[in-house]
C-alpha cells in the first residue's frame, strides 16, 4: 500500500477528535489525557499530543498514531483500520484512490463483492420452486417473508458443486474463489461446495459487508450448524451475527441482547426486538465484549437455565468484569428448561419476554448467588472461602462505585460490619502499578538526535547537509540522514506520520522505543538538546576527519584538495554554531 496514501489519510485525521469519539478526553496543558482504555487505572495516565499526532500511556506503555489506536481499541487489523479511516474521510472506494491494480484493499473489495454474489445465488436457490422444502422449513419456524429478506437468508442446494459451477460459469478467478472458504478440495483435487442442503445465514461485518456464512441443516444432520472457516476477512472471535442489523438504524442502542443462535436473533427481530446479536456458536471472548461496549453501555446475556448455561454465564462474567467502567453494566437472563429465545417469545409474546430483560439479574446478583452455592456461610470456614472466592473478582472491577457496593455486600455476607479492612486489602493490589518501565537505553548522541527529530520533525531545518560527514563511524548516521531527508521533503509531517513510514520496517521497534525514551515536552528545551547533540556530532566528524588527514600527512604528503579540506574543517564548526544561533 503506498506510503503517500497512508500519509494523506493521517494528515486528514485529527487524533484528538478520533480518540474523543471513543473515550472522553480532557485538555491538560498542551496535551489531552484520559483514563487508559488498554488497562485498568485509578488516575489518568493516557496522554495524546495534538502536534505530534501521537498517544502514549505512562501506565502500561501503549502508544502509537491514529492507525495504531484503531487497531488496538477497535480490534482491527491494519487493512481494516485503513478502511475505517478512509470511510471517515469519504474515501469509500479506497482501492481506486490508491490507484493500484493489485493490492490488499482491492482484494478485500473483490472478496466482499464475491461473497455478495454468493449470497445472491443462495437467495435465488431459496426462491426456486424446486427447493420448496427450504421455504417450508422457514415457514415452519415461523419466519415471515419480510424478516427473511431483511437478513438475506438463502439456501444451499444438495448438489455437490452447484455454487462452484455457478461461479466458474461467471469466469470467477479460482484462487479468489478458494479464498472465500466456501469450498473444499478433496484428495483427488476435485472442488465441492462446503455448504449443501442447508439454510444459509450471511454473516456481516459492522459495515454490512458479507464476510462469511452460517449454515443450518434441513434434516437435523450433524453438525446441525456449521460456519465458514476463518479467512482474510472473517475472524469468528471478533464478529457478532446480527450486529449490523442492530446498529443499522441506531448506532448507539441503549442495550444489546446476546443470544445463542441465528434463529434466535432473527425471531426476536421479527417481534421487533431489534437489539439481539449472537456470538456465532463460540464462547464469549474479550474481543466480543469490547465490540459490544463500543456500541452500548448495557449488555444482557441470555443463557439456558440449566447447569451448562450457568457455567457458560460464569465464564462470561469472569471475562467481562474487568471491562465494567463507570457507565457499563452486564446483566444475565436464564431461560426456563427446554426453552430458547425463539420458542419462548412465540409462547409468551414480546411484552412478557421484554419483562424478562427488564428483570434480568445484575452481575453482582449472579456473582454472589453463584458463589453462595459453593459455600456454607454458617461456618467460619465457609465465610473464609466465600471471601477468598469473591475478592479476586472484585479486585478486577474498574468501576469504583460498583466495587464499593460489592465490598459492602461481601461484608454483609461474611458478617463484618466494618469493611475498611476489606477495602484496604483490595486497594493493596488494585493500586499496584502495571510493571511498565520507560525503555532503558544508553544515551548516545545519535540516539538523542533520532529520538528528538521523531518527536519534532520540524527540527530537520536545523540540520545542514550531512553529505560531508556520512563517512563517520557512528551507528545510526544513515538512518538519521534518511529521516532528515524525508522531513525536508515533507515539512508538515508529524510524529505519527513519521512512525507510520517505518511500520514493519527493521527500524520500527527501535524508533518506537526512542520516541518514548527521550520524551521532552518543552519544545525549547528539546531544541537546545537537539542542537547540542548536533554540534557534538559535527565536532566528532570534524575531529575524525582532521585526525585522519593529519595521520596521513605523516606518511605521505596531502594533495592540494586535502590541504584545502583541513582548512575548511577548522572553520566548519564556527559556521554551524552561527547557523544554530539564528
Amino acid at each position: 500500500m503506498p506510503n503517500s496514501f497512508i500519509n494523506e489519510l493521517l494528515s486528514k485525521t485529527d487524533i484528538i477528535e478520533l480518540i474523543n469519539t471513543k473515550i472522553p478526553l480532557k485538555k491538560y496543558g498542551k496535551n489531552h489525557r484520559a483514563f487508559c482504555p488498554f488497562h485498568i487505572e485509578k488516575t489518568p495516565s493516557f496522554y495524546i499530543n495534538d502536534e505530534k499526532q501521537f498517544y502514549h500511556c505512562f501506565g502500561c506503555g501503549a502508544h502509537g498514531n491514529a492507525i495504531d489506536f484503531l487497531i488496538n481499541y477497535d480490534k482491527l487489523n491494519f487493512v481494516e483500520a485503513i478502511e475505517e479511516l478512509s470511510k471517515l474521510h469519504g474515501f469509500n472506494q479506497i482501492y481506486k484512490k490508491v490507484n493500484l491494480t493489485k493490492n490488499i484493499l482491492q482484494q478485500r473489495v473483490y472478496q466482499y463483492n464475491l461473497m455478495k454474489e454468493i449470497n445472491h445465488f443462495y437467495i435465488d436457490m431459496l426462491n426456486n420452486k424446486s427447493t420448496n422444502k427450504a421455504q417450508m422449513y422457514l415457514n415452519n419456524r415461523g419466519l415471515n417473508t419480510e424478516i427473511i429478506n431483511r437478513f438475506s437468508i438463502g439456501f444451499a442446494p444438495s448438489d455437490w458443486n452447484s455454487l462452484f459451477k455457478y461461479l466458474t460459469i461467471k469466469n470467477k478467478n479460482n484462487k479468489q474463489i478458494s479464498e472465500t472458504g466456501m469450498f473444499i478440495i478433496n484428495n483427488n483435487g476435485q472442488t465441492y461446495d462446503r455448504f449443501r442442503e442447508r439454510i444459509m445465514f450471511p454473516i456481516k461485518d459492522r459495515n454490512g459487508n458479507i464476510i462469511a456464512f452460517g449454515g443450518r441443516s434441513l434434516n437435523d444432520t450433524l453438525p446441525k450448524y456449521i460456519n465458514s472457516p476463518e479467512t482474510e476477512i472473517f475472524h469468528k472471535s471478533r464478529q457478532l451475527f446480527g450486529l449490523y442489523e442492530a446498529i443499522k438504524n441506531n448506532n448507539k442502542p441503549t442495550k444489546l441482547l446476546v443470544v445463542e443462535g441465528y434463529i434466535d436473533v432473527i425471531t426476536l427481530a421479527q417481534y421487533n426486538i431489534n437489539y439481539a446479536v449472537s456470538s456465532l456458536g463460540t464462547s464469549t471472548t474479550s474481543n466480543h465484549i469490547q465490540l459490544l461496549f463500543r456500541f452500548t453501555d448495557t449488555v444482557i446475556y441470555c443463557y439456558d437455565g440449566d447447569y451448562a448455561g450457568k457455567k457458560a454465564a460464569w465464564r462470561t462474567l469472569e471475562i467481562s468484569i474487568s471491562f465494567l467502567t463507570n457507565t457499563r453494566q452486564i446483566n444475565f437472563i436464564f431461560l426456563p428448561d427446554g426453552e430458547d429465545p425463539d420458542s419462548l417469545i412465540r409462547k409468551e409474546g414480546k411484552l412478557l419476554f421484554e419483562k424478562r430483560i427488564v428483570n434480568a439479574k445484575t452481575l453482582s446478583e449472579f456473582l454472589f448467588n453463584s458463589i453462595l452455592l459453593k459455600v456454607d456461610l454458617k461456618t467460619q470456614e465457609g465465610k473464609i472461602k466465600f471471601y477468598n472466592l469473591t475478592i479476586p473478582l472484585i479486585k478486577q472491577i474498574p468501576n469504583e462505585i460498583l466495587q464499593l457496593y460489592m465490598v459492602k455486600k461481601l461484608g454483609q455476607f461474611i458478617g463484618i460490619p466494618d469493611i475498611d479492612q476489606i477495602i484496604a486489602m483490595i486497594n493493596k493490589d488494585t493500586n499496584k502499578k502495571i510493571n511498565y518501565r520507560i525503555p532503558q537505553i544508553k544515551p548516545t548522541t545519535m540516539r538523542i538526535l533520532i529520538s528528538l527529530i521523531i518527536q519534532y520533525p520540524s527540527f530537520s531545518k536545523f540540520v545542514p547537509s550531512l553529505k560531508e560527514i556520512i563517512y563517520i563511524k557512528t551507528p545510526g548516521i544513515y538512518l538519521f540522514k534518511e529521516i532528515v531527508d524525508y522531513c525536508h521533503s515533507s515539512p508538515k509531517i508529524t510524529t505519527g506520520q513519521l512512525l507510520e513510514r517505518y511500520r514493519n520496517n527493521k527500524f520500527s521497534k527501535l524508533l518506537e522505543k526512542l520516541v518514548i525514551w527521550n520524551d521532552i515536552n518543552e519544545k525549547e528545551i528539546a531544541k537546545k538538546t537537539f542542537l547540542d547533540a548536533l554540534n557534538h556530532l559535527f565536532n566528532k566528524a570534524i575531529d575524525e576527519r582532521f585526525n585522519y588527514l593529519i595521520a596521513k600527512e605523516r606518511i605521505q604528503k596531502l594533495t592540494t584538495e586535502e590541504r584545502k579540506e583541513v582548512y575548511l574543517l577548522t572553520i566548519s564548526q564556527t559556521k554551524l554554531n552561527k547557523k544554530n544561533n539564528v
